[in-house]
């Protein structure tokens, strides 16, 4: 079957993401994306590309939501990524016996886009369990979870804060474990981890 220009566009911005981000390929996402999927591959990336941390947004003492997250939402919802929602019921006899209600914060057609910066690392396991779910139920085909990379480490520990962003934070070495244990089911997940490349030092 021929390659669209749409999948080679794709795949050209997904190689310039690669070389500026850590990426793993799980359940061969990265396929599925670029030939199922090359618009929204490419929204993905060209936001991913322009995506840029400050020093300030890494040393400002947190709140409910720091700066990064609105700085990506930012460049996300003007394409129309959406928050969505899955309400999952188990009924027997015409009674609920249980539910259970899946968010994603960045939903457009069949793909999903979360950020995890600084929670606790049990959070990947929501986030996974979401996605494994909207998968099961036929509502994504295929995942993208940003985090961070722990080469950012060295930037925080040279900016006195590493203890703000401690070994059971979300950052990649919680993440692949997790993905490689199968908390995500079936789902192919596409993990991107942030590193130096987009923190503007001036």
């Amino acid at each position: 079957m021929p390659v669209s220009s749409a999948s080679i566009n794709a795949r050209n911005k997904l190689d310039q993401v690669i070389a500026a981000y850590e990426c793993y390929d799980h359940h061969h996402a990265i396929a599925i994306l670029t030939m199922d999927f090359p618009e929204l591959l490419s929204e993905i990336c060209s936001v991913l590309l322009a995506f840029r941390i400050t020093i300030e947004d890494i040393t400002k003492a947190g709140g409910n939501e720091s700066q990064i997250p609105k700085n990506l939402s930012k460049l996300l919802r003007p394409l129309d990524w959406k928050e969505k929602k899955l309400e999952a019921k188990l009924v027997v006899d015409e009674h609920t016996v249980s539910s259970d209600t899946h968010k994603i914060d960045y939903v457009k057609g069949e793909v999903a886009f979360d950020l995890e910066w600084n929670s606790k690392d049990q959070t990947f396991d929501r986030d996974l369990y979401a996605f494994r779910a909207f998968f099961e139920y036929r509502k994504i085909a295929v995942a993208v979870l940003l985090t961070r990379d722990v080469s950012l480490d060295k930037i925080f520990k040279e900016l006195g804060n590493f203890s703000k962003y401690g070994a059971s934070t979300t950052h990649m070495n919680k993440l692949l474990p997790r993905l490689k244990s199968g908390r995500s089911g079936g789902c192919p997940v596409l993990a991107i981890g942030i590193t130096p490349k987009q923190i503007d030092h001036e």
